[in-house]
């Protein structure tokens, strides 16, 4: 486990700390972990596809720039066919994410103020693939990254997604490297050894963030 002071950055200490990585790279496994010992985990993601369900303001946003095409037989928007025309086109890229990154900044943002009056003492942690490239990285109080082997992020991603070789790393171009990342983070967590190697490292740092927890909350 590194634990690094960037210096790129003087975090405005928020409500939450940050967890991200690469697509496949094992931030789920490392969130786990942090869940199991204690913290709150607002999944990012998960509130991403919940606010583009039909009803939802950027449901229609998103028909209005890329068409009804998008949708399954039951009107919801199909994720199978957004994403591979977002990941192949920049652009496209750039426009669901302003369409669905203020949306999820809110709604995390809401869920931290929520944890924290109900327990001031509580570890809340945003798990988020795109907290730097979103700009959202100078709200939260430290951020840590999860990693593995280039290699392993391919397999992984093509296991998981069912996606080919040449779409995974399409998808892993489409994110900031990981070494820039790495190099902006203050902990980092390798997912690249075995689950106990992986849970050492976040049992590590979840009593350094508990540490830092309860000195804001005494004021020290």
């Amino acid at each position: 486990m590194q634990n690094v002071d960037s210096g790129h950055r003087t975090p405005d200490p928020g409500l939450a700390f940050g967890l991200t990585g690469g697509v496949a790279s094992g931030k789920s496994t490392v969130a786990r972990c942090f869940r199991d010992l204690g913290a709150h985990i607002i999944d990012a993601d998960r509130i991403g596809h919940e606010s583009i369900e039909p009803g939802r303001a950027a449901y229609q946003e998103i028909l209005d720039h890329f068409g009804t095409g998008i949708l399954d037989s039951s009107g919801r928007i199909d994720r199978k066919i957004l994403g591979p025309m977002v990941f192949a086109d920049p652009q496209k890229l750039r426009a669901l994410n302003a369409i669905v990154h203020p949306r999820i900044i809110g709604r995390s943002d809401e869920l931290a103020r929520e944890y924290h009056a109900q327990n001031p003492h509580s570890v809340v942690i945003v798990d988020a693939a795109l907290i730097f490239e979103a700009g959202i990285g100078g709200t939260l109080r430290k951020i840590i990254v999860a990693w593995c082997c280039p290699e392993q992020q391919v397999e992984r991603l093509m296991a998981k997604a069912g996606v080919s070789l040449e779409e995974a790393q399409r998808r892993i171009e489409s994110q900031m490297p990981v070494e820039g990342k790495r190099q902006r983070a203050d902990y980092v967590i390798d997912c690249s050894g075995s689950m106990e190697e992986t849970l050492h490292q976040a049992k590590t740092i979840f009593l350094d963030l508990q540490r830092i927890v309860e000195e804001e909350w005494r004021g020290g």
